[in-house]
C-alpha cells in the first residue's frame, strides 16, 4: 500500500454556534417562513417558533441543579431555541419520582435556578419551567412518600398503592403548586408550565375513571377540573399579569378510560375561556401507554398535532403547541403552516443536535445531525435514573466540560490518521476536522458506517442511513481525505507517521455459537452450520423459508433481524434466553410495539431456552425453567450475539511500539453510543 500522506486542505472550520450560524438568510425565512416568524407570548417576544419542551434530564445532584443543567440548557439556547422549558419541579415531596429530582418545597434551589435562567435568557430564549404532581402513579423508591391521588387507585408505575387525598391534603398540593412558581418567579424564570399531562394528578382529577370522588372535587366537569383551576388561578395572583402560564396535556385516543379529545377539548376551552392560561402544549401517551409518550422510529411522526390541530379550533387566548415526535424543522414548518399549531415543541431533536434552530434558520438544515428516535441514551439512561445523554451526540449532559458542538480549535494542528469508517472513526475524523487537524480516513470497505449501516437496513430504521450520510456530508465540508479500499496493517502505519493514529476498526460476529445460557458449550453441539445476523443483513447468505433465530442479546441485532426477515415472507421462530422478546429494548420503551410487530409478522416467540443440539435441518430447544425440550424444523440457523473486537492491528501496532489510541468496538464491543463517545473523546484531546 502506499503511504497515506494527509492532504493539506487550509481549511479551518468554524466551530458551531459561530456568528455566521445565527444568520437568517431571506431565502431560507422563506423555506421557513412561520417557523421564524416571531411571536408575543404574555409580554415576550419568541423570536421564532420553536420550543425546546419539558423533559426530565435527571441531572441533579442531592436535589439541586449543576453546572451539567446549565450548559445543558444554556447549548439550546445558544443553538436558537425560541423558549425552553426546564425539567419538571416536583411540587410536593408525594412527587419526587426520580433521583435527580430538583428539591420539592425547597427555597435553597432558587440561586440554583438563577444560573440556569441566566444562561437561557441571556442566550436569547424564554424561559419556563415545567411544575409536576404525578399523583397515584408516584415512585416510593424515591420519594419514600406514599402517592397521592383523588380515589386511591393503584400505580401504573409499579405495584404501589396510593393514598386517597382528604380535602386538606388537596389543598396542600395546590399551594405547593402556587409555591412552586413563586420560586421560579424569584429565580428569574419568565413562566410556568403546569402538568397536566399523562395521566399525572391534574389529568387524575379531571379523569372520571380516576376520580370517583363524590365531594367537591368530583363528578361535574367543574368539580374535576376545580383543582386545575385553582392552581392556575392561584399562580396569576401570586406571580403577576406579566409572568407566563402555560398547561401540558396529552393525546390518548386508543386507550378507552382516558379522555379522548372532545373531553379534552372541554376542559381547555373552560380554562381558556378564564384566560387561565397563555399556552397549552400537546403531547402523546401515558402512563396507560407508556411507549407512546416518548415515541420511537416505530409509531408515526407528528403525533401530537392531532390534539393541537382540535384545540387550535377550541381556544380564543392560548398558544398552541404541539409536541411528540416531531424531529426536524421540516416536520415543524409543515404542522405551522398547515394551522395545526402556533409553536411546535422539538425536544429530542434538539438533544442529538443543540443548534438545529440556527442551522435551519441560517439555511443550513442538512447540516442538522438527525436525531435517530431510538431513546436509547435520552430515555434509556432516564429510565435507569441516570441522567440523559444521545447516541449521536455525546456532548448532550457534558456541555459543561465540553463545550457541545463549538469546537476549541487544536494549539498544534497536526496531521491524523482514522483506521475504520464505522461510528467511532466517522466521529473521531469529524471532530479532530472540525478543530483544524488534516484527517485521512481510511475504510477497508467500499463505504462508510461499518457494522452500524446493517442497522440501518432494519425496518424502520433508516434514520442510521441518514445519518451515515450526514457524516459522509460533515467529512467532504472539512475536506477529510476519505480512502476506501484501503486495509491498513501495521508496516502501513509506521512508513505514514502521522502525529496521531486512531484505530477503529470496530468488532466481527463471534465465530460459533457461544450461548450466556449455556457457558459449558462453546459452540452449539450438532455440528450444523451456524449464520450470524450480520451475515443476513447484509445479504451474504441466503438462509432459505424457515429461520430459526437464536437471539442471545435481546437487542435491535436479533429482533431487527427477526423483523427484516419476516417482512421478506421468511418463516421466523425466535429463541431467546430472556423471558420476553427484547429485553434490552425496555428501557428504550421499544419493546412492546416491537413485539406487537413482529407478532403480527406471525413471528413465534420461545423464550426462556436455549439451543442443545444443532444439525442444519433440526434444532433441540431445552426450556430454562424445567428441562422440557421440543425439537424445531429449519432450513437456517442465524445467531444474533455480541460481537468481538477486531483488534488485530491495535495488537500489531503495540507489538511494533507504534503509539496510537483504539476507540469503539475494537476495544471492546458495545452499543454505537460508546463508539460515538469515544470517537468525541479522543479527538478533543488532540
Amino acid at each position: 500500500m502506499k503511504a497515506i500522506a494527509p492532504r493539506v486542505t487550509g481549511l479551518r472550520p468554524t466551530p458551531a454556534g459561530a456568528p455566521e450560524e445565527k444568520a437568517m438568510p431571506e431565502q431560507n425565512l422563506q423555506s421557513f417562513k412561520r417557523l421564524f416568524t416571531p411571536v408575543a407570548l404574555r409580554g415576550r417576544t419568541l423570536r421564532n417558533r420553536i420550543v425546546f419542551g419539558a423533559h426530565t434530564a435527571n441531572m441533579a445532584e442531592e436535589g439541586l441543579p449543576t453546572e451539567r443543567h446549565v450548559g445543558y440548557y444554556a447549548e439550546r439556547a445558544i443553538g436558537g431555541a425560541g423558549m425552553i422549558v426546564v425539567e419538571p419541579m416536583p411540587v410536593h415531596q408525594a412527587a419526587v419520582l426520580t433521583r435527580g429530582n430538583f428539591r420539592p418545597s425547597d427555597d435553597s434551589v432558587i440561586p440554583h435556578f438563577r444560573k440556569i435562567t441566566e444562561a437561557i435568557k441571556g442566550n436569547g430564549a424564554v424561559a419556563i419551567q415545567q411544575l409536576y404532581h404525578v399523583g397515584q402513579h408516584a415512585d416510593a423508591d424515591n420519594s419514600f412518600h406514599a402517592g397521592w391521588s383523588p380515589s386511591g387507585l393503584p400505580s401504573y408505575h409499579d405495584s404501589d398503592g396510593s393514598h386517597r387525598m382528604t380535602e386538606a391534603e388537596i389543598e396542600e398540593t395546590i399551594d405547593g403548586f402556587v409555591q412552586a412558581a413563586r420560586r421560579c418567579r424569584e429565580a428569574g424564570f419568565d413562566g410556568v408550565e403546569v402538568w397536566a399531562a399523562y395521566h399525572s394528578m391534574l389529568d387524575q382529577f379531571w379523569t372520571p375513571w380516576s376520580n370517583r370522588r363524590d365531594d367537591r372535587w368530583g363528578g361535574s366537569l367543574g368539580n374535576r377540573t376545580r383543582m386545575s383551576r385553582e392552581v392556575m388561578t392561584r399562580i396569576r395572583k401570586l406571580c403577576g399579569e406579566d409572568f407566563i402560564v402555560g398547561l401540558a396535556i396529552n393525546d390518548e385516543p386508543e386507550v378507552e378510560v382516558a379522555l379522548g379529545r372532545e373531553a379534552l377539548a372541554e376542559i381547555i376551552d373552560l380554562h381558556d375561556r378564564d384566560a387561565l392560561m397563555d399556552y397549552v402544549t400537546c403531547g402523546s401517551g401515558s402512563y396507560f401507554d407508556f411507549y407512546k409518550i416518548m415515541p420511537t422510529f416505530l409509531y408515526p411522526e407528528k403525533l401530537g398535532a392531532d390534539l393541537a390541530s382540535v384545540l387550535k379550533s377550541t381556544v380564543r387566548h392560548a398558544l398552541v403547541t404541539a409536541e411528540s415526535h416531531i424531529r426536524t424543522p421540516e416536520n415543524a414548518e409543515s404542522v405551522l403552516s398547515e394551522g395545526r399549531a402556533d409553536l411546535v415543541s422539538i425536544v429530542r431533536g434538539q438533544i442529538a443536535d443543540p443548534h438545529l434552530a440556527n442551522k435551519a434558520a441560517a439555511g443550513r438544515a442538512e447540516d442538522i445531525r438527525g436525531c435517530l428516535s431510538c431513546n436509547q441514551m435520552c430515555w434509556g439512561r432516564r429510565s435507569r435514573d441516570y441522567w440523559i445523554s444521545c447516541v449521536i451526540n455525546p456532548s448532550a449532559g457534558r456541555e459543561w466540560e465540553w463545550g457541545g458542538d463549538r469546537f476549541t480549535p487544536a494549539e498544534r494542528p497536526g496531521n491524523v490518521l482514522v483506521v475504520g469508517g464505522g461510528p467511532a472513526g466517522l466521529e473521531a475524523a469529524r471532530v479532530a476536522a472540525e478543530r483544524g487537524h488534516r484527517v485521512v480516513l481510511a475504510e477497508a470497505s467500499d463505504r462508510l458506517g461499518g457494522q452500524f449501516r446493517l442497522a440501518g437496513l432494519q425496518p424502520r430504521r433508516a434514520q442510521i442511513l441518514d445519518l451515515i450520510d450526514w457524516y459522509q456530508r460533515q467529512l467532504a465540508r472539512l475536506q477529510v481525505d476519505v480512502r476506501y479500499g484501503q486495509y491498513i496493517e501495521a508496516e502501513d502505519i509506521e512508513r505514514e507517521g502521522a502525529d496521531h493514529v486512531i484505530v477503529a476498526t470496530g468488532s466481527l460476529p463471534p465465530d460459533g455459537a457461544f450461548q450466556r445460557a449455556l457457558p459449558q458449550y462453546d459452540a452449539i453441539p450438532g455440528g450444523g452450520r451456524v449464520l450470524s445476523a450480520e451475515a443476513v443483513m447484509a445479504r451474504e447468505a441466503r438462509p432459505g423459508k424457515r429461520i430459526l433465530l437464536l437471539d442471545d442479546g435481546g437487542n435491535w441485532k436479533g429482533c431487527g433481524t427477526a423483523w427484516r426477515l419476516a417482512e421478506d415472507d421468511h418463516e421466523v421462530t425466535l429463541v431467546t434466553p430472556d423471558p420476553l422478546v427484547g429485553k434490552e429494548l425496555q428501557r428504550m420503551a421499544a419493546d412492546a410495539p416491537l413485539r406487537r410487530a413482529l407478532a403480527r409478522l406471525g413471528v413465534r416467540f420461545v423464550t426462556e431456552s436455549a439451543i442443545i443440539r444443532w444439525d442444519g435441518g433440526t434444532a433441540k430447544i431445552r426450556s430454562l425453567l424445567d428441562g422440557s425440550e421440543q425439537e424445531v424444523e429449519a432450513d437456517a440457523l442465524v445467531f444474533a450475539a455480541t460481537s468481538m473486537a477486531a483488534d488485530s492491528l491495535s495488537v500489531e501496532l503495540e507489538a511494533r511500539g507504534i503509539v496510537f489510541t483504539a476507540i469503539g468496538d475494537c476495544t471492546a464491543a458495545r452499543q454505537a453510543a460508546y463508539a460515538i463517545h469515544d470517537g468525541r473523546k479522543v479527538a478533543l484531546g488532540l
